[in-house]
């Protein structure tokens, strides 16, 4: 997508109680092709976010009452938080004040008063960027895959549906004081390295960093089934194909398999043809090493 094309789909909140700063950089923006939604306040701002998810919020970091960086902590805790980059436009240029937006849930800051062919850039690329990780949590949720990710402070920053279902479902605290050291090991530790995590019935395995800035996290609820019965259900089989596929990724040959389950040979390669078109792969080594991807997870 060309920078035209980006601004012209885009939305953005101006939050910031100077008249003329919020004028001037709303315009600015609406040259650009943008629409832009309004706010003089932090509670406005919030409220604003409820009924309309914008791709970019531009906040001044000072102001009365609910402060940017407040407003911006808010923004990006709870249940719902909002998934647009926060870029703070500050007169504090001071080290500690960087800081203090970057560790509320900002990725940016623009000093003031503003170059807007800075801000343009800046906001540009922080929107491509944002618009990708949203691509990359929608695909995971599409895929129903139980994973979460934690921000470097250990907070939740999201989760697939999946996940978080299993995280109520379970009763899982997330500020376990064992879970958050597990955490912070796993920030500093290879994948290959990092010994997965048992919490209430379940098992929590250390994925990898994403963008350098989250620890991504696989949830496993742990159950009973035979691992003919998950395969079964990972790939949309009838128990006779999960039978064969389990067999298969034991190493066993057609033949081997049609002796097992009395079956026919023709038979076999049957409902081999059935389960390669259902796992969306062409031959016997890619059908085992998904199989056993998901097998390994509900050991």
């Amino acid at each position: 997508m060309n920078t035209p094309d980006l601004h012209s789909k885009s939305i953005a909140l101006v939050v910031d109680d100077n008249p003329d700063s919020l004028s001037m950089v709303s315009s600015a923006l609406e040259q650009q092709g943008m629409t832009v939604l309004v706010a003089r306040d932090g509670h406005s701002a919030i409220k604003l976010t409820h009924r309309v998810q914008p791709d970019v919020i531009l906040m001044d970091a000072m102001m009365p009452t609910l402060d940017g960086f407040e407003t911006c902590r808010m923004l990006k805790s709870g249940p719902n938080p909002t998934l647009a980059p926060i870029i703070f436009m500050t007169g504090l240029t001071d080290q500690e004040h960087v800081v203090k937006g970057l560790q509320a849930g900002g990725v940016d800051y623009i000093t003031k008063p503003v170059v807007i062919d800075e801000l343009i850039a800046r906001m540009t690329t922080h929107v491509v960027n944002s618009r990708f990780l949203q691509s990359a949590r929608q695909a995971i949720d599409a895929t129903e895959k139980s994973v979460l990710a934690f921000d470097f402070t250990y907070a939740l920053a999201w989760g697939s549906q999946k996940a978080l279902e299993a995280i109520d479902a379970n009763r899982i605290d997330l500020r376990d004081p064992q879970l958050l050291a597990w955490l912070q090991e796993c920030k500093s530790l290879p994948v290959s390295g990092a010994t997965p995590f048992q919490i209430n019935g379940c098992r929590l395995q250390f994925i990898g960093l994403f963008d350098a800035r989250e620890i991504l996290v696989r949830i496993v609820q742990q159950t009973g089934d035979s691992a003919e019965t998950v395969l079964q259900s990972a790939f949309g089989l009838t128990e006779r194909e999960a039978e064969v596929l389990y067999w298969l990724t034991l190493g066993k040959t057609n033949r081997d398999i049609s002796t097992i389950l009395s079956l026919s040979a023709r038979t076999v390669n049957k409902h081999l043809e059935q389960v390669f078109q259902k796992m969306g792969v062409d031959n016997r080594t890619s059908a085992a090493v998904l199989a056993d991807r998901e097998i390994a997870e509900f050991r």
